[in-house]
């Protein structure tokens, strides 16, 4: 219902209106749903796709109905990582303590000891968990679209590491306690004025607190965020994984695909950690990045290194990579062949793997051409880099 409509009914007798109970089926074969061959989720009964408005009129309860399959996907993705890539969960903090919350990550089994290679996946912010591009792509179009995992099949099979990370999960989410309703005053002919208005006041906080339940039906009871430790927003978390796993890893070359907010997020850990990934990173690939160096206050030599190391593949609709007029002096874009943000990483696959071999050979090239003067692509980097240290 809209909020124009609602500002034209009276509130009082919605409120009365009966709606389905807001409980759904815990697994894929409750909802009937399945993914089929091509990965594509279908119903098991009637083969159709998955239907947003299964109940007229009832917007809320369909939308958590689409939240309650969506996090039973994130629950199928995590399991497909586990048994169909062999990737291993790691918890995060490193440290964490039985009491407090936690978070987590997938590794491949070399991503820590691979001498070569090492590949880091990052997705944008919103519900999208570890192993996540878009769950919208996953439900209503495939999983190869939707998730990372051709990313980490091809990644596997070209002899890199994986790692994939879970910017997203920063909190734990608790009930806050309900706070006793207080019994109503008996009514009085001489009630004060100043009291009926506080009466009056409540009344109408509930009528919108009801209709805000309808217009923003992910607002439901009154809870609480219980933030997880170094990992409490997605900047802290990249941050963190640099920190404990990519900068340990045995890889010469780190490379990364960065999509949406993971590109801002990447832009920041680079203003804290310049050095370091200037070093250790030989690529980056970013799908509809929403970075901004400006805003960011990136300096002039992050600046010049996404110029010369990282491309963007964007939202247009110009053939896949051909260029796109850049908005400030940054990374190159290019198109991504698609006009559908959510779609751009897949779009964009064999461009980015192409992108990345390149950079690798480049790279090794320029190592055997300092080789004669002892001078390695990484130690040529390390010197410079300390010239822009904190």
């Amino acid at each position: 219902m809209s909020g124009y409509l609602l500002s034209r009914i009276d509130l009082d007798e919605l409120m009365k209106k009966d709606e389905p109970p807001l409980t759904f089926p815990k697994t894929l074969e409750e909802f009937e749903y399945a993914f089929n061959e091509q990965g594509q989720l279908r119903h098991t009964t009637t083969g159709e796709a998955f239907v947003f408005n299964a109940r007229e009129d009832l917007h809320r309860w369909n939308q958590k109905r689409y939240e309650a399959l969506g996090e039973i996907i994130t629950q199928y993705v995590y399991e497909l990582l586990e048994k169909k890539c062999n990737m291993t969960k790691v918890i995060l903090p490193v440290d964490v303590t039985e009491e407090e919350p936690r978070s987590f990550i997938y590794l491949s089994a070399d991503a820590m000891s691979n001498p070569a290679k090492l590949l880091v996946l990052i997705q944008g912010d919103g519900v999208v968990r570890a192993g996540q591009w878009a769950r919208r792509l996953i439900i209503n179009q495939d999983l190869d679209s939707g998730t990372q995992i051709p990313f980490i099949t091809r990644a596997k099979e070209e002899g890199y590491g994986v790692m994939v990370l879970n910017p997203n999960e920063n909190h734990l989410e608790v009930e806050r306690p309900a706070k006793p309703t207080p019994l109503p005053s008996p009514e009085v002919s001489d009630e004060p004025a100043e009291k009926r208005e506080r009466k009056d006041e409540r009344e109408s906080k509930k009528k919108r607190d009801f209709y805000e339940k309808y217009r923003n039906p992910q607002k439901e009871g009154e809870t609480e965020q219980i933030p997880i430790r170094e990992n409490s927003s997605p900047e802290e978390h990249l941050l963190y994984v640099w920190d404990h796993f990519v900068s340990n890893a045995a890889a010469r070359n780190v490379f990364i695909v960065a999509h949406s907010y993971g590109g801002l997020s990447l832009v920041e850990l680079m203003s804290q950690r310049e050095a370091q990934v200037k070093n250790r990173v030989c690529a980056v690939a970013m799908t509809d990045s929403v970075h901004n160096i400006w805003h960011q206050d990136a300096s002039k030599s992050i600046q010049e290194w996404l110029q010369q190391h990282c491309r963007n593949w964007v939202s247009s609709p110009e053939p896949l990579d051909t260029p796109v007029e850049p908005m400030l002096p940054d990374c190159p874009r290019l198109s991504a062949g698609t006009e559908r943000h959510e779609l751009t990483s897949w779009r964009s696959f064999n461009s980015i793997f192409q992108f990345f071999s390149k950079a690798l050979h480049t790279g090794d090239e320029y190592e055997e051409e300092s080789s004669n003067t002892v001078t390695t692509r990484s130690s040529h980097r390390t010197k410079h880099d300390h010239n822009h240290d904190d």
